[in-house]
């Protein structure tokens, strides 16, 4: 593979992990303002399971706002899309693995302990669940790849 091509596929999932990120800032921006306002986020699809879910005690961890916590993990995505090379690799793997694992965590406490989803929370693990699999594809093919050449023959 040509660097040329090298670039182009990374800068693509550079922007999508970029889109996502910004899909993601959404979501976590509507449920802390919808937090600190006191209101429930409106179900789209009617219902009351985002009402039971953030009134719940599972919608603060130590203290913190869960959306809060998505609102930097989500802002951390942004930040890896923007580095470019093995930095933004590393952090976007690393946002990926930990905004996955407590997505899962969090989709556990609906189904099994509160009883309730929250559409705006099922959003916000599906994006993160790609922005693992994106900055996972974007570690594993292109980690180590940044500055001189990595090709074992030239070397």
């Amino acid at each position: 593979m040509t660097s040329r091509g090298t670039a182009t596929g990374e800068g693509r999932l550079r922007v999508i992990l970029a889109v996502l990120g910004a899909l993601g800032l959404a979501v976590a921006t509507y449920l802390t303002i919808t937090h600190y306002q006191g209101d429930s986020p409106v179900c789209l699809a009617g219902g009351h399971g985002c009402e039971t879910v953030q009134k719940s005690d599972y919608a603060e961890l130590a203290g913190i706002p869960v959306p809060i916590l998505g609102l930097f993990g989500y802002l951390t995505v942004l930040l890896a899309a923007a580095l470019p090379g093995d930095p933004g690799r590393i952090l976007g793997v690393a946002a990926g693995l930990i905004g996955f694992g407590f997505s899962v965590y969090l989709t556990y406490l609906e189904l099994f302990v509160i009883d309730a989803i929250c559409q705006w929370c099922v959003a916000s693990a599906v994006i993160m669940t790609f922005v693992f699999a994106v900055s996972l594809v974007r570690g594993v093919r292109y980690l180590g790849l940044s500055g001189p050449s990595r090709d074992p023959l030239t070397s």
